[in-house]
């Protein structure tokens, strides 16, 4: 009853973080716009004629990457939850069940092979950018529906035999990847590097617009998969016999982590970590209950992006950090200080 009461604090509290970091995010950067000013051009107030420089760099540049950060970072904070909560380990990360490294790796062969596959058709180059987030996500897709049916027997879904195909898939698709870079050229080095470490800085209302389709559904269904995750911790045995269809859950979870982080590597490239430390967090924080806990980490995975993204363009001003390496240094501590909490003296 104490969590249920506390939980519209908890809601509310986050949904002001973000609220907050997302001004920011539109209000600093080369060009420092004062937070007045953004709000009288987001409410549309055109009275001044000064602000159409402001409202061309709100409106154009920021506001969709700001928009964009807080779709993939939630996106990624919740597939991150409902791994935990599926593997049972606060350890888990949507990277173990091989979407990320799958669409990597399918970014890398469009990247390295694509203009050489159009010249060998006779085809003009170069290769349209809008197939380089297209082929990701499907490659993530697919990785995923490898994993699955390696996994899967008799109808039922060996979460253990699923976690190390993810391991050992990951490992093939990182040999692939270093294969491709070692045959790129300069350009395809660039883009590769670019790519392998995310970032925002290629947002834009279309990209906003492709990735809404596929990432706001996931947010919307988590929230009915909490009752099924809370029952899942005492064991599946135990979860059946509360009336959870256990192996339909599993499903639910994989195409759901499958979709969302595909949609957000499509999106902004490989971001890690975001989906270990921000589930992680709030599971100290607000308790294991996935019921608050899935629609907390949506809204802290957002503006945790978010604030990620401002920190990756003012730290090394004018040029821009990739947000890869913002989050690396946040979530490899972290993870660290996770691994070594869990490995008792006894243990070893």
């Amino acid at each position: 009853m104490s969590r249920r009461s506390t939980a519209p604090w908890v809601l509310g509290i986050l949904a002001a973080l973000v609220v907050s970091a997302a001004l920011l995010s539109v209000s600093l950067g080369a060009i420092r716009i004062p937070v007045e000013r953004v709000l009288a051009v987001l409410l549309g107030d055109g009275s001044d004629p000064a602000r159409a420089r402001d409202a061309l760099v709100i409106l154009s540049i920021r506001l969709p990457r700001t928009l964009l950060g807080l779709m993939v970072g939630a996106g990624l904070a919740v597939s991150g939850a409902l791994m935990q909560g599926l593997f049972r380990n606060p350890l888990a990360d949507p990277a173990l069940v091989g979407v990320s490294s799958g669409a990597g790796l399918a970014a890398a062969l469009i990247i390295v092979l694509g203009d050489r596959i159009l010249a060998h058709l006779g085809l003009p180059g170069p290769l349209p950018y809008a197939v380089l987030p297209a082929g990701a996500f499907l490659g993530g897709l697919g990785a995923t529906l490898i994993l699955y049916v390696l996994a899967t027997r008799s109808g039922r879904t060996a979460v253990a035999t699923m976690l190390l195909a993810g391991i050992a898939l990951g490992a093939l698709s990182g040999a692939l990847t270093g294969l491709l870079t070692f045959v790129s050229d300069d350009r395809q080095l660039r883009d590769l590097a670019f790519w392998s470490l995310g970032s925002l800085g290629g947002a834009t209302w279309a990209k906003v617009a492709a990735s809404a389709p596929l990432i706001l559904p996931v947010l919307a269904a988590v929230p009915f998969l909490g009752r099924g995750l809370n029952a899942l911790v005492l064991g599946e045995a135990e979860a059946f016999h509360l009336g959870v269809p256990v192996e339909r859950l599993k499903r639910a979870c994989i195409v759901l982590v499958a979709v969302a982080v595909g949609a957000s590597v499509a999106a902004a490239g490989v971001i890690g970590f975001v989906g270990l430390v921000v589930p992680h967090a709030l599971r100290l924080l607000i308790g294991p209950g996935h019921r608050l806990l899935l629609p907390a980490s949506a809204l802290l995975g957002g503006a945790f992006l978010i604030l990620a993204d401002v920190v990756a363009r003012l730290v090394a001003a004018p040029a821009e950090l990739p947000i890869g390496i913002v989050t690396a240094l946040v979530g490899a501590p972290v993870f660290l200080w996770l691994l070594l909490d869990r490995v008792r003296p006894d243990d070893v």
